[in-house]
């Protein structure tokens, strides 16, 4: 039988449009990254029994956590943790050295995301100036927008500048923050030249100031028995308040401490949230060419303005977790209706935890202290004037580094190996330092590997201090007794971060080997088919993914 060869060439192209769309990668429709800023691992079992279905248990149902997921570098801060979660770096290869660092051949002060050259949008005042320009290396957002040849969109968003900015990378069609002069929600020229209409409208609104009411517990207070009664003293104050119990009149605080009040309550989580799902509905996310993937960053800070003016055994810490689960829930209702269950896939993690007030720890007989470094500032510079006949030799102690004043050191003609050997030999008998090491000579310093190795990784030569600190556990700079706490530490209170992912792609179950912060971009890459970030040194979690 004699077959047409029309036919045939009909047959062999059809063959090869099949082949094609076969060929087609295979991804979800959006990411949604979401950090919990000062969020420790434990909180995910502490209030457990009082989450609901819908927020982080439905994840944990749903989803897989990495139980042992810890931070590779110190120190933990906010801007490190956005910067090295996205690009699966350390400070050392991709430069953020702190939320504020220096950059050490000028002795010039540079806030993270500072920069002098764009003007802000939507703002006037100097919360718009800002950048993701000192990043020295891609995110895992940005690889996507290459991978798609810019065809992706990416948006990142948080109260804070530096948890918008750095996780949206480089190549982001738009980071929002809030202006706390204003209660805006404003951006930079980096991105665009005037706020999107829709986040106009979303301003007019002034929701900022309806959160603003009353901040009351969501359920019975004596119901709150994971933390110390209301009323205790390891709390600071609101200012132009005395006493400091619930309920909180928020309105009336309001007049001593503006708009911007709302970072302190649960309430700036639910702004958050708030504006993320009006990104996603005017930015149409989710619902881009078939293969092309969207991404979201969320990055929820009150938790962390809460943390720190609390302390994690506090009902005010408590609530605000439970109220952000409520707002989780909301934000995972809408993914499912708008992007379709099974069709987005949500990583959740933390940029640093926070240690327990060190009062708090001394009451209960736990060893814990205060480290007074703007004293030991003073009495170390008095020590080297007396040394060296040169004063002002150290500019600072800040992220538990001494940084140098290299410029007097130059001008005196002193002999800069020596003076931080006088230096090292000071700080080692200082209360509360348990290691002390120029950083040029870590491999001769006996100090245990785990923290050795994340001394060096939070070192940049260019950004970071000549010479670092590592306090005793429980121990963190701050005035004695003060309330409230903060983070900064290799311990495991500060180091120790959740790491859960559910929807598109992602198997159910839990991990209960060590992995890393830096694994999270790598693993997000290998789910999305692109390359890993340019200065990752993770490795994808494998166990995560379910093959499609």
């Amino acid at each position: 039988m004699k077959i047409n060869k029309t036919f045939l060439s009909v047959l062999g192209l059809f063959a090869g449009l099949s082949m094609y769309a076969q060929q087609e990668v295979n991804r979800p429709k959006l990411v949604v990254g979401i950090v919990v800023d000062q969020m420790r691992w434990d909180y995910l079992y502490r209030y457990q029994d009082r989450y609901s279905k819908g927020g982080f248990n439905r994840m944990m149902n749903e989803g897989f956590s990495n139980e042992n997921t810890y931070i590779p570098y110190v120190p933990t801060v906010t801007a490190i943790g956005h910067s090295s979660i996205y690009t699966g770096s350390v400070p050392a290869i991709h430069g953020i050295a702190g939320n504020d660092f220096i950059i050490q051949a000028t002795g010039q002060e540079m806030y993270c995301t500072q920069d002098d050259s764009v003007t802000g949008v939507g703002t006037a005042g100097k919360a718009g100036k800002m950048s993701p320009k000192n990043l020295l290396v891609s995110t895992v957002t940005d690889q996507l927008k290459l991978a798609t040849n810019f065809r992706s969109k990416v948006y990142g968003v948080s109260l804070k500048d530096r948890g918008g900015i750095l996780p949206a990378g480089h190549f982001a069609d738009a980071a929002f923050w809030f202006d706390g002069e204003t209660g805006n929600w404003i951006t930079s020229s980096y991105y665009m030249n005037e706020l999107p209409k829709w986040l106009e409208n979303f301003n007019g609104q002034k929701l900022a100031e309806k959160y603003l009411d009353k901040w009351n517990t969501l359920y019975p207070i004596n119901t709150y028995v994971q933390s110390e009664k209301d009323g205790n003293p390891y709390r600071e104050n609101y200012k132009g308040v005395t006493k400091m119990q619930f309920p909180y009149d928020l309105k009336s605080l309001k007049k001593d401490n503006g708009i911007g009040l709302i970072r302190n309550t649960p309430f700036g989580n639910s702004l958050t949230k708030d504006i993320a799902i009006a990104i996603i509905d005017n930015e149409k996310l989710g619902q881009n060419e078939k293969g092309i993937t969207d991404f979201l960053a969320v990055s929820f800070s009150s938790t962390d303005y809460v943390g720190h003016q609390f302390s994690p055994n506090t009902i005010e810490t408590e609530d605000t977790y439970l109220r952000l689960d409520k707002d989780l829930e909301t934000l995972f209702n809408h993914l499912d209706k708008k992007v379709g269950k099974g069709e987005y896939v949500v990583f959740l993690t933390a940029d640093h935890g926070g240690a327990h007030n060190p009062k708090y720890f001394q009451d209960k007989r736990g060893n814990a202290g205060y480290f007074p470094s703007g004293e030991v500032k003073k009495g170390l510079n008095a020590k080297l004037t007396e040394k060296f006949k040169v004063g002002d030799l150290v500019r600072s102690l800040s992220n538990y580094q001494v940084h140098l004043n290299y410029q007097a050191i130059e001008q005196s003609n002193l002999d800069e190996e020596t003076v931080k050997d006088e230096i090292v030999k000071y700080m080692r008998k200082v209360e509360g330092v348990s290691f002390v090491s120029d950083m040029d000579k870590i491999d001769q310093t006996p100090i245990p590997a785990i923290i050795k190795e994340r001394m060096v990784n939070g070192y940049n030569r260019k950004r970071s201090g000549a010479i670092n600190y590592i306090l005793e556990p429980q121990w963190y700079s701050g005035k004695l007794n003060a309330g409230g706490t903060t983070h900064g530490t290799w311990g495991s209170y500060d180091a120790h971060i959740p790491f859960v992912l559910m929807g598109w792609g992602i198997k159910h179950g839990a991990n209960n080997n060590p992995v890393h912060m830096t694994d999270i971009a790598p693993t997000i890459s290998a789910l999305l088919h692109i390359e890993e970030p340019n200065g990752n040194i993770g490795k994808p979690v494998t166990e995560v993914i379910q093959q499609k």
